[in-house]
């Protein structure tokens, strides 16, 4: 699978996998022409920065935090709301760099996340069959066959959301709101209250002492700009193989192809067989890449990954996302970490512990636990413990939005809690609260390392 036979639409010779039944040909083409012609969301420069540090991070000198929701929500598109999500990842951050004393490359499910997997193409209500919702890039989580009809003319108002959604971001992380000198004034009111949100604020209380220390000392901080700013990138699931292609391009410096619709893209669990459609596009864009891998995957399955996606051992190029589930992380995960060791491939691992930690509660609503979240990302430390490599990362999906979603963590929510503002279109998601509660955990782990 050299690239020299590869090009954006060789895709399309491939076995392909979670593609909407979309019922008019010519309003797809259409509607994959206009995004065609749109200009590129991120650039190429930006995509090569990230898999810098990236390498950074499969090097042991530096640590990812990937987080946002499960799917991007046309109808949740407010400034509020993506200042509120920021703030929490910036947060985290801020908790994982103080206590491991490493840089937190920062990648949000952001700005492009509207597009999902599902287990059956179709789902039955009360006797009604309908096509299942595959995110607001495809239809609406609304039950009913005017809803769940699949709409192509939707991505393109993807396109817009995801394109104002990064200029906000931008003028967020680089407009003064990612200064170091405001971290506790990224402490919302409801998260201020909460014991994680006081053990927030010792260590926002020791970095602005740590700053007047160094004007004090005569050091000029503000001529830093990594105290000022962040570099933030954004990240999705590469799903919809047309919507990625249209938004493909061609570097004007490296005569490269980039997808241009995020800096860093996904192969889910459900979509990484080696013949198949995903591997085959994502093998040729340029952009890091990143690949699921559940517990079934083997030895050889990751290497064939590493081989197809990264033949020429590009460190940064490629991160390997885990999600084995809490009980099955520490049998599943070793050999693969072994395989790959031996291989002498560069990969960045990290966890996600959220997909392989999903029921159903005893309220009828799909949930996780914070304690089985933490038990996986326990069990993810251990197992790199174990073979001698770096637990690169946490990839994780979350909201500022006070919901409860999620059981568990300082909130302390039950299972009769779930209802109360349980507001995900797809799967249950972290709050403020509990991202922070995972952050003080996880870096508990990374200062043991």
């Amino acid at each position: 699978m050299s690239t020299d036979t590869w090009s954006p639409t060789s895709w399309r010779d491939r076995p392909v996998q979670q593609q909407p039944q979309w019922p008019d040909a010519a309003a797809l083409d259409a509607a994959l022409k206009t995004l065609a012609g749109y200009p590129p969301l991120v650039f190429a420069g930006e995509a090569r920065a990230l898999t810098a540090h990236l390498a950074e991070v499969a090097a042991g000198r530096a640590f990812l935090l990937q987080a946002g929701d499960c799917a991007e929500s046309f109808h949740d598109f407010a400034a509020d709301k993506i200042r509120d999500k920021l703030k929490v990842i910036l947060q985290m951050a801020v908790v994982l760099t103080y206590a491991a004393g490493v840089p937190v490359v920062k990648v949000g499910r952001i700005a492009g996340q509207y597009g999902k997997p599902r287990s059956s193409d179709t789902e039955t209500v009360d006797g009604v069959t309908l096509p299942s919702f595959r995110g607001h890039n495809v239809n609406s989580e609304e039950f009913s066959a005017a809803a769940r009809h699949p709409d192509p003319q939707r991505m393109l108002t993807g396109y817009h959301q995801s394109s104002a959604t990064l200029n906000l971001v931008r003028a967020f992380t680089k407009g003064g709101f990612a200064d170091l000198a405001r971290v506790q004034a990224w402490n919302q009111e409801f998260l201020a209250s909460s014991a994680e949100g006081q053990r927030y604020e010792e260590i926002a209380s020791g970095i602005e002492r740590a700053l007047r220390f160094m004007k004090a000392c005569g050091i000029d901080t503000s001529s830093e700009a990594q105290l000022h700013q962040v570099d933030f990138f954004t990240s999705h699931e590469a799903l919809l193989l047309g919507y990625e292609e249209a938004l493909t391009r061609r570097d004007s410096l490296t005569g490269d192809f980039y997808d241009c619709s995020a800096h860093f893209v996904w192969i889910g669990e459900r979509t990484r067989q080696l013949d198949g459609a995903h591997v085959e596009f994502l093998r040729g864009v340029r952009n890091p890449i990143g690949v699921k891998l559940g517990p079934t995957a083997t030895p050889e399955d990751v290497l064939g990954l590493c081989e197809a996606l990264n033949p020429q051992r590009t460190p940064g190029r490629l991160t390997v996302i885990t999600r084995m589930g809490a009980t099955k992380v520490r049998s599943t995960l070793p050999p693969l970490l072994e395989a790959v060791r031996d291989s002498g491939h560069p990969v960045a691992w990290v966890c996600d512990p959220m997909h392989g930690n999903t029921f159903t509660s005893g309220t009828g609503r799909k949930t996780r636990d914070l304690d089985d979240v933490m038990s996986e990302v326990t069990g993810f430390f251990a197992a790199h413990g174990e073979v001698g490599t770096w637990p690169g990362g946490v990839h994780v999906e979350l909201t500022g939005d006070d919901v409860t979603e999620c059981l568990g963590g300082s909130s302390r929510i039950l299972d009769q809690d779930l209802d109360a503002r349980y507001e995900t279109i797809c799967d249950p998601r972290l709050n403020a609260r509990q991202g922070l509660d995972l952050a003080f955990r996880v870096s508990e782990l990374l200062g043991g390392n």
